[in-house]
């Protein structure tokens, strides 16, 4: 493949070999695509492009990436939110993704760097580095790689107007946040500033209580949290912006346009699917003021699981129902193991645990507390289905027996091997692996024999016949769910909400659903996009990977989008006339040069071209996800209603640069006339974007978690 390499008033021989050489070397960079019609679909030739200092990364195939010398990761104390390292690591991906090495550089004094940057001598500024307009007068900035959350906190009299007040005054920071990357910055031009650092585990809670009563002279609180207890805390205020700005981004050279679009490209992907961890513990009523119930679960054919689109499972149904009855979102959180499952809960990473967990006396000791029980199961050991000589637990001896440590199946089994005097083998399996995958391999071969619980094993035995249930050796098991014991209100709410529906009609149905009906089991795991047959997301992967790659969004945010748009049906109509998987209009279509829309690929491309236009309408220095939230409300209702929702939220003394409980808030107010009336572009149904955002952003983030792996943290807000 020809490269085109673009030369700046380079003449130097060895620059010239390196662009020889590069004509035949692997690519620096994927290419970038143009897509002016449809059948264009061959990619322009790669353009590798740095700064004035292109010869030496020419050459080296290096990313020299300028940092502040006392910010390498080595010399960083391993803090939990530490964004300096989270900045390091993504510019390594970066790199590595581009087939680049990355070579830090070290720069001894701060105000050097962009001197440096400008001089050729490095590629990127990665220094937690804010946007200001100083800066963008000398340097361009790629999208954002972090945005500040934390706002000033101060008693209701203190009168604060710029960063000069600070000096001499005294600022509680919490240890790693975003605001103590922020006020360092400030600091090398105010150096009177003092900061006082308090744990990373502080609360906010105790935060307003230190402003309140003295204890710290001001705070950095997160600016949402607190509007949403404002009202609780009359005496106290946020002081506003006295910063230039709070966006945080990577710097390159003016002129360094390509490595800037395909470092914006990275991040916007990158950006989009991180999912910050909230860690904190609430009984009921503090559940109800976040108005967020977090459920920590696992992946797998009775909890939880996605299926054409759609998210499902036993466990998720009933969630859904009480989070719906309590008039909260529901967050599915997965556990990286079962044996995270309660850690997570006790140290606030979920508010409740739904996962079939049995209801052990052990287990209350962690400290916590189950649920009335919601489901009656059994435990059978399973075998091979030739392995039709096993029959009774005295025939055990001798034989490997694989279950997870943590599983209440370990003790029974232990419990079993004591009071029987029998021999048998006890091995652990790893925490991460669900019963039905130690089926898998009990019907390989690789283990000899597990235990599941029999609504489990019921499931795998609707659509395989290579195991089988050899015999119980445990009648009765209760299954609960599982709150810190100190959360009396929740648990409360959890089994009245069990009394009114355990074995009723809506119980029953989903039971039936997920347990009784072979026929729909099988289609379910059938087209279980984490199992089944072929574990895709969608018909199109193939498709919407390739054009995703091109327009710099994650591919599984745009097969979100289709199921919503479309249901994966190529040849769908909507009432408005919107045709095809991406429900484009056809004049909207034929303005990017395609028509056609039943035919997938012309279809998938005409929704990235639209996509991404709608993406470049907002501010570059919104934060990513922001911004793609809008992009995808305008997609839904238009770019207009949401200007108008923007403007309004301003209006309400709401942010406008967020999207959720912010502009969304607005955006639902545009259907009354008292707000539609002044609006540029009138009228707009605004559930409909709400609904929309909210829905493709919950299964997107089931996606991730299933391509990716399991996370600490996987949110899906659900109404």
């Amino acid at each position: 493949m020809r490269a085109i390499v673009r030369i700046k008033n380079y003449a130097s021989p060895r620059f010239a070999l390196s662009v020889l050489l590069l004509a035949c070397a692997p690519l620096l960079f994927y290419p970038a695509y143009s897509l002016s019609s449809p059948s264009n679909s061959v990619p322009h030739e790669p353009v590798p492009e740095f700064s004035d200092s292109a010869e030496s990364a020419a050459w080296e195939r290096v990313l020299r990436i300028l940092v502040p010398s006392d910010s390498l990761v080595e010399q960083l104390p391993p803090l939990k939110r530490d964004t300096h390292r989270y900045e390091l690591e993504l510019v390594k991906d970066f790199a590595r993704k581009y087939l680049l090495v990355p070579v830090f550089e070290p720069i001894n004094r701060w105000d050097d760097l962009i001197p440096t940057l400008l001089s050729g001598k490095g590629h990127i500024i990665a220094a937690n580095l804010r946007v200001t307009e100083s800066r963008k007068s000398k340097i361009a900035f790629t999208e954002p790689i972090n945005t500040m959350r934390e706002h000033l906190l101060v008693r209701a009299g203190d009168d604060i107007d710029s960063p000069s007040d600070l000096e001499g005054r005294e600022i509680a920071v919490r240890e790693g946040s975003s605001f103590w990357d922020l006020i360092q910055d400030v600091r090398r031009e105010y150096p009177k500033i003092q900061v006082r650092i308090v744990p990373d585990y502080t609360t906010q809670q105790s935060l307003y209580e230190g402003v309140h009563e003295g204890r710290y002279d001001m705070a950095a609180v997160d600016l949402y949290a607190f509007q949403q207890r404002q009202k609780d805390w009359t005496d106290l205020k946020l002081v506003p912006h006295i910063f230039e700005d709070d966006i945080i981004a990577w710097g390159t050279h003016p002129e360094a346009q390509l490595l800037r679009e395909n470092l914006n490209r990275f991040i916007r992907k990158a950006e989009l699917a991180r999912q910050p961890q909230s860690i904190y513990k609430a009984d009921l009523r503090g559940i109800k003021e976040r108005k967020v119930l977090r459920v920590l679960t696992r992946n797998n054919a009775v909890t939880y699981f996605i299926w054409r689109g759609r998210l499902m499972g036993f466990e998720y149904e009933l969630m859904r129902k009480f989070s719906r009855e309590q008039d909260l979102q529901l967050e599915m959180i997965i556990a990286p193991s079962r044996e995270h499952l309660i850690p997570m809960l006790l140290w606030g990473g979920g508010d409740v645990i739904s996962a079939s967990l049995t209801v052990t006396d052990q287990r209350r000791t962690y400290g916590i507390e189950f649920s009335n029980p919601y489901n009656l199961v059994s435990e059978a050991v399973v075998a091979r289905a030739d392995d039709t000589a096993l029959n009774h637990v005295t025939q055990l001896e001798g034989r490997t027996i694989w279950v997870r440590r943590s599983s209440s199946y370990w003790a029974t089994l232990e419990r079993l091997r004591l009071k029987g005097h029998i021999r048998f083998i006890l091995k652990a399996a790893p925490e991460s692996m669900e019963t039905e995958e130690i089926i898998d391999k009990v019907a390989s071969g690789e283990y000899d024999l597990t235990v599941s619980d029999s609504h489990i094993l019921d499931v795998a035995l609707t659509w395989r016949d290579d195991v089988r249930a050899a015999f119980t050796i445990k009648e009765n098991v209760k299954h609960g769910w599982a709150v810190r014991e100190t959360d009396q209100e929740l648990l409360q709410a959890l089994n009245a909400f069990l009394e009114r529906e355990y074995r009723k009609s809506f119980y029953n149905v989903t039971h039936k659903k997920y347990f009784r009906n072979p026929r729909r089991i099988q289609q379910l795991v059938k087209f279980r996009a984490d199992g089944g047959n072929g574990g895709e997301l969608s018909p199109y992967d193939d498709l919407v990977q390739k054009y995703a790659e091109i327009y710099g969004f994650d591919w599984p945010l745009i097969v979100a989008l289709m199921f919503h748009e479309s249901r994966f049906k190529k040849d769908a109509v909507s009432w408005a006339g919107a045709r095809g998987l991406m429900q484009v209009l056809p004049v909207t279509a034929k303005r990017f040069g395609i028509s056609d829309l039943e035919d997938p690929e012309k279809s998938i491309i005409a929704g990235m071209k639209m996509l991404n236009w709608l993406y470049d309408q907002f501010e570059l220095e919104l934060p990513v996800q922001e911004r793609t939230w809008f992009t995808l409300a305008s997609y839904n209702a238009g770019l207009g209603h949401v200007y108008d929702a923007r403007e309004l939220a301003k209006e309400l003394n709401l942010d406008p640069n967020r999207w959720f409980d912010n502009v969304e808030v607005a955006m639902l107010k545009l259907s009354k006339p008292e707000y539609y009336s002044d609006a540029t572009y009138g009228y707009v149904r605004g559930i409909e974007p709400v609904t929309y955002v909210r829905n493709i952003r919950k299964l997107y983030a089931a996606y991730i978690e299933l391509l990716r792996g399991p996370i600490a943290a996987i949110y899906l807000s659900d109404r």
